[in-house]
């Protein structure tokens, strides 16, 4: 055989080679999508019936998922190991959406202030994190409450009603709002994971989360903000694009908030913050983006409406 010939071969074997090894990270990266869709059909039909229902049916809705988070957030900063107290805390949290639902919103943020204090007597190598992040959810859970409305406060249905709807006595202000936030921050997570997976390129920020795209990010900003303004054309009485730079604008923060628990999960040199979600990693993970999302969207109906008709100043301008 001349040389030739054998470096003809050599470089026919490394192909072949190489383009087996793609075909086999390619397989690997999509191979999760089958529990991902499963874990995310039986989520959603929970979540929205639980959304719809509203009052305690959403206030538990919340308590479990936060009650959750801050169980994999304990696991996440080190803290197993202060189990008792950890799981005290927990409880804790859980109270504050009951408490906010059946007594009102100014317990729930005594509740929520409250526990970040008593977090302070646990272990000093633990105490700031479980401080902050007892703060931080708390804050969190009160700004999805008042985003989907309490039953305990007497209002005026006209600014918890949308108009369009009222016949069918089921679709409220808060519950188009939730469901705003939803397909917001959720297509926006969707779609960069799609749009990564499938068109890879530069890296957003590799020393923070090493598999995160600038084509993710731009392909979760673009579902994101249309499943958003879908919703928001549909149930809102103001211009298009008020809607579409609210939901740009929730994309944007859902995203960053991804990133801000991906620098906490390396700085803790955590993979996944749990395996609550089979084929989504922990609640934490889930729920990143849903955090600085909420926050943000709470506060811009608030400044538009005021904080106890915070649905409606999202729709209505």
């Amino acid at each position: 055989m001349s040389k030739n010939e054998q470096d003809s071969e050599n470089n026919l074997a490394s192909s072949t080679a190489s383009q087996a090894e793609k075909a086999e990270t390619t397989a690997r990266a999509w191979s999760d999508m089958g529990p991902r869709l499963i874990s995310a059909a039986v989520l959603l039909a929970v979540t929205i019936f639980m959304v719809w229902a509203g009052g305690i049916w959403f206030a538990l809705l919340v308590a479990l998922a936060f009650g959750g988070v801050l169980r994999e957030w304990e696991a996440m900063i080190g803290a197993r190991q202060n189990r008792p107290f950890g799981m005290f805390l927990i409880a804790l949290i859980a109270l504050v959406p009951i408490v906010g639902s059946v007594w009102g919103i100014a317990f729930g943020l005594m509740m929520g202030g409250a526990g970040a204090i008593i977090s302070l007597f646990g272990h000093a190598k633990f105490r700031v994190w479980r401080a902050g992040g007892f703060l931080f959810f708390s804050a969190v859970i009160l700004a999805l409450l008042l985003i989907r409305g309490i039953d305990t406060w007497s209002f005026d249905a006209s600014d918890y009603v949308v108009s369009d709807f009222a016949s069918w006595g089921i679709v409220g202000w808060g519950f188009a709002a939730c469901f705003f936030l939803g397909a917001t921050v959720w297509m926006t997570d969707t779609g960069a994971l799609l749009a990564g997976r499938y068109f890879r390129g530069a890296k957003l920020n590799p020393e923070i989360s090493p598999a995160k795209t600038w084509s993710g990010a731009i392909g979760g900003l673009t579902s994101g903000t249309l499943s958003g303004l879908l919703v928001f054309v549909i149930v809102s009485p103001s211009p298009w694009w008020i809607g579409m730079l609210i939901a740009a604008s929730v994309s944007v923060f859902g995203q960053m908030g991804d990133l801000v628990e991906s620098a906490i999960k390396r700085h803790f040199r955590v993979k996944d913050s749990g395996d609550a979600i089979p084929g989504h990693g922990g609640l934490l993970d889930r729920m990143d983006s849903l955090t600085f999302g909420a926050l943000l969207l709470f506060a811009i109906g608030a400044i538009n409406s005021g904080s106890q008709v915070v649905a409606r100043g999202i729709f209505v301008w």
